[in-house]
């Protein structure tokens, strides 16, 4: 049974990273000294340099080409600590975060939303509205942006699927709720958007997409010619031709 209460020394962020240069320092900025990190690089940009001088300490800086699951997991096998925060670059961890999490109840893992206080503020809240329903129904609807899981818990359950280019997030989690972990809902656990490239594309369309894969993935009606496929979710930014509106 997990303990009652964490120790910032017995977590490590884990983040995937690819040409952030113009994220990370805010990120980097909003993790505390005793909290380690290790980044799973995969740039040709000035990302990884930029880590090493801003956050000597307690940081390691792995140098991998490949999908996110497998930088995600290559994260979670280098680390040493008890408990894995899963996150991305363009989000900032919020004054009492870290606080709050160390809180945290018995569990196994748990996770929270993504919000933002600059763009589509509505779209984010529609969507930690959705994370809270799932929750109620049984069904972890996890951000990769914000979770965290007991090391020894991923590790039972094999840890992320590399074949997934996207929503390996919540696919972990409901492989750990399925194997019997305790997976816990914090809405008050909240990190912010920096970066809302996917959304500038289409509301509609970033939220169809993942709605539709992870039905597909949480019935396994996916087929394995689609499981491999990231449906364009990773494809180039378009220009946007008019200014965002909030969901």
């Amino acid at each position: 049974m997990p303990p009652d209460s964490i120790n910032l020394q017995d977590l490590t962020v884990v983040l995937p990273t690819r040409n952030e240069a113009a994220n990370i320092r805010p990120f980097l900025d909003s993790i505390p000294p005793a909290v380690s990190l290790v980044v799973v690089d995969a740039s040709d940009d000035a990302t990884p340099a930029i880590i090493e001088e801003e956050r000597p300490e307690r940081t390691t800086v792995l140098r991998r080409p490949g999908g996110i699951a497998l930088a995600r997991q290559l994260g979670a096998e280098a680390a040493s600590t008890t408990w894995l925060i899963f996150t991305d670059a363009d989000v900032e961890f919020p004054f009492g975060y870290f606080e709050t999490l160390c809180l945290a109840g018995r569990c196994d893992a748990f996770y929270g939303p993504k919000l933002s206080l600059t763009e589509y503020t509505g779209y984010y809240r529609f969507i930690a509205h959705g994370q809270q329903l799932c929750h109620w129904c049984g069904i972890p609807a996890a951000t990769g942006s914000n979770m965290c899981i007991r090391r020894e818990a991923l590790l039972a359950v094999g840890g992320f699927d590399p074949c997934l280019p996207c929503n390996e997030d919540s696919e972990v989690m409901w492989r750990l709720k399925r194997s019997g972990f305790n997976v816990t809902y914090m809405p008050e656990l909240a990190v912010y958007a920096r970066d809302h490239r996917r959304l500038h594309r289409g509301v509609i369309r970033k939220t169809m997409h993942s709605v539709a894969r992870c039905v597909l993935l949480y019935t396994d009606l996916m087929p394995s010619r689609w499981r491999t496929s990231d449906w364009g979710y990773w494809g180039p930014e378009k220009q946007r031709e008019e200014p965002p509106s909030a969901f």
